[in-house]
């Protein structure tokens, strides 16, 4: 179930976002009415996917605010402040991936930016966990290559020789390549 979070101190406010956030699917909701409640709730074990900011907040504008979540999490934020502002406010926080809406808050545009942070966070973790795999891969690669020398230098194997013999060892002993990799530096590397 999604989880969001929204930063205001206003009632009225809070519960036209929840409206929003309900319709979008968003079940767990929590309200926080200043910024340093805010960054409680964030660094918390259930990191929410959203955070909706109105500001200004009790204690602070709350653009710093969502600077310092989209450097701590890899919830999309969507910051709502003055009409009047907003375009300088969106110049300074959109490197940092914040989304901007104006005031007075028009229902459907909030609708959809939702929407779109939800799209774009869902792609950004598919994007995070693709990368974590070719980090693994990478990782996998090295020690695979490292045995593959520890091979070359103590038995006076060849490159090619190294490598049947680890996949081979790896088929015949039901082990991952990098099992036996690991084996093998064990064996050599003390």
């Amino acid at each position: 179930m999604n989880r969001a979070l929204i930063v205001t101190s206003s009632q009225e406010s809070a519960d036209m976002l929840q409206q929003i956030l309900s319709a979008e699917g968003y079940g767990i909701i929590a309200v926080a009415r200043s910024g340093s409640e805010a960054r409680r709730l964030v660094v918390s074990d259930t990191e929410p996917e959203l955070v909706i900011i109105n500001s200004p907040l009790s204690d602070e504008f709350g653009q710093e605010l969502a600077v310092m979540i989209t450097e701590n999490t890899s919830a999309g934020i969507i910051l709502i402040c003055r009409n009047d502002i907003a375009d300088d406010i969106a110049d300074k926080v959109s490197d940092s991936g914040v989304c901007v809406v104006p005031k007075p808050v028009n229902r459907q545009l909030l609708s959809r930016s939702v929407k779109l942070i939800t799209a774009t966070r869902t792609r950004m973790m598919g994007l995070k966990k693709e990368n974590a795999d070719l980090l693994t891969k990478i990782d996998e690669m090295r020690l695979i290559n490292r045995a593959k020398c520890t091979l070359m230098q103590y038995l006076k194997f060849t490159e090619p020789q190294a490598h049947k013999y680890i996949e081979k060892q790896a088929m015949n002993t039901r082990q991952t390549r990098r099992e036996v990799a690991m084996r093998i530096l064990a064996t050599y590397e003390r």
